[in-house]
């Protein structure tokens, strides 16, 4: 899958110097085309988004989630909200005798489902600050699912560029080992899934949180 770059003219430059983005299939110009006003949120969001070392990187009793809830809290003051995802899988048994189609048995198998942190018109977006690197897959797939099921235009993603905070989190504080671990949610983990194509045919954009985000 090809990488494209139309965030650089779908986003004000205040907000692209501020950010690190990926995209497939110009994900950012389709959101803005078909989804003007969802993406008037996320340019209001990314804008007045700052990392604040006290608050992202060495936060009171270690709650790391507090980064994702002050982003989530943003979007929902917006009309975004909550959404769960799930799967029912169908399956028919039929008989096959001569000269006819006889119904046997069939059934429904619901598959896990889970909570897509935003949704508003058809977009869906995921705050994923250093969780547990398997939520990428899980959103990924999610995205392709409601992407191809025509229930979405675009999917967007906000996480972290992590070898940077890492680095910045060192800078701080020589002995921390804040940011160490690499099998967590992170820009550097979700750019081979999307490269190999993963996502499919949905348009996806990753807004990634790095030092510039001050």
């Amino acid at each position: 899958m090809t990488l494209t770059a139309g965030y650089q003219d779908a986003f004000p430059p205040g907000v692209v110097a501020r950010y690190d983005f990926l995209e497939t299939r110009n994900a950012a110009q389709i959101l803005r085309a078909t989804n003007h006003a969802e993406f008037s949120d996320l340019v209001a969001v990314l804008g007045s988004f700052r990392v604040q070392p006290t608050l992202d990187i060495f936060p009171s009793g270690g709650n790391e989630s507090l980064t994702a809830a002050r982003l989530n809290e943003s979007f929902r003051a917006r009309g975004w909200r909550e959404a769960a995802y799930k799967v029912t899988i169908s399956s028919e048994l039929i008989l096959r005798a001569p000269g006819q189609f006889s119904e046997v048995s069939k059934g429904d198998q619901d598959a896990a489902s889970y909570l897509i942190d935003n949704v508003k018109s058809r977009v869906a977006l995921d705050v994923e600050w250093h969780a547990k690197d398997g939520n990428l897959d899980r959103d990924i797939a999610a995205y392709r699912t409601l992407y191809d099921s025509q229930i979405i235009d675009c999917a967007v993603m906000v996480t972290m560029t992590r070898m940077e905070m890492r680095a910045w989190a060192l800078d701080l504080d020589p002995t921390t080992t804040k940011f160490s671990t690499s099998t967590t949610t992170n820009l550097e983990k979700v750019t081979p899934k999307l490269t190999r194509g993963d996502g499919g045919g949905c348009p996806i954009l990753i807004a990634s949180i790095c030092r510039r985000t001050v």
